[in-house]
């Protein structure tokens, strides 16, 4: 059963920018931190973003001052808008719900000329 819906992805130019999106149930959205990963070929999993109920934030090191996450309540689902995008920032986005432990199906980006 399908709980985090990711969507967003795609191919930008090195410099671009791109906003992924993650729809999740209420119960879930209410109840949890939601954040990102990433995954590159052949690298672990990454720390990507975290926003918590309450908006307070925190980023990857390798992110920081370039994406930005975001929550709509209303709407369940969090946002990751990611500006100057690199070729290294290349890989399949995951959204996470923290407390309980749900990840999406990912999303793949590609920054590439």
């Amino acid at each position: 059963q399908v709980q985090l819906v990711e969507s967003g992805g795609g191919l930008v130019q090195p410099g671009g920018s791109l906003r992924l999106s993650c729809a999740a149930s209420r119960s879930i959205f209410s109840s949890n931190a939601m954040g990102w990963y990433r995954q590159a070929p052949g690298k672990q999993r990454e720390f990507v973003a975290l926003i918590d109920a309450d908006g307070g934030t925190n980023y990857g090191d390798s992110v920081k001052g370039r994406f930005t996450i975001s929550r709509v309540n209303v709407k369940n689902t969090v946002y990751l808008q990611m500006n100057s995008l690199k070729v290294e920032d290349s890989a399949v986005y995951y959204c996470r719900a923290f407390q309980d432990a749900y990840w999406g199906q990912g999303t793949q980006v590609t920054v590439s000329s």
